[in-house]
């Protein structure tokens, strides 16, 4: 897992949550498989809205181009962004997302990565935290509007109920172009030593293993 600070800034969250203020909502269970419909208590904005669209084209072009997710997830195909809303009592029960999830092109592809986006600011909303469960304990996130937590897809994760305020976040998934995650923490790990090394043969070599590593993990 990671967490992505300043994915938007605050200019960019205040304008993503004016356009959510306009847009149609509908009750969340109609994206929620047959598993997590019981537990999916939650409203998500209409994803054929054209205002929808264009603030989901905003929040993925934020995504790409932030670095974190280019060292550490290195997408390749993503998902359809979803906008959800959780009011006071609502909640995400405990769940595991699709092995397969579809592009805005109607294209299905590997979930590899999951992202949840906060757009709310967390002192505005009770509850809510996104939990996730790795092998010791679940790990709980409240994070700043604007900031995405990252996790593998398979993580058994849920959203804890609100009590208070509305909590709004964007949540979508990515096939990354190395399938396994140990292969993308080596490479994410030798990114950021990289990133500290500046010029020179060092920098080289480490210029030439990323690259070939890339080669022989990588998958279109």
């Amino acid at each position: 897992m990671i967490v992505l600070a300043d994915v938007l800034n605050r200019e960019e969250v205040l304008a993503v949550r004016a356009g959510l203020a306009a847009a149609p909502f509908r009750e969340g269970t109609a994206t929620a498989g047959a598993a997590a419909g019981p537990v999916k208590h939650n409203e998500q904005a209409q994803p054929g809205d054209p205002g929808v669209i264009a603030l989901a084209r905003r929040v993925r072009l934020a995504l790409e181009a932030h670095a974190g997710v280019r060292t550490f997830a290195r997408p390749v195909r993503w998902s359809g962004l979803m906008f959800s809303r959780y009011g006071s009592g609502q909640q995400y029960g405990l769940h595991t997302d699709n092995a397969t999830m579809y592009g805005g092109d109607g294209q299905s592809l590997r979930s590899d990565l999951s992202f949840t986006l906060f757009l709310s600011d967390p002192d505005s909303y009770d509850g809510g935290a996104l939990e996730v469960r790795d092998r010791a304990a679940d790990r709980a996130f409240r994070l700043e509007a604007g900031s995405a937590i990252l996790y593998p897809t398979g993580c058994l994760h849920r959203v804890a109920p609100v009590t208070r305020g509305v909590r709004l976040a964007c949540v979508g998934w990515m096939q990354s172009r190395v399938r396994r995650a140990d292969q993308r923490e080596i490479l994410y790990d030798l990114e950021q030593v990289r990133a500290r090394t500046g010029a020179g043969e060092a920098a080289l070599l480490l210029d030439k293993t990323l690259g070939n590593l890339l080669r022989m993990w990588g998958e279109d």
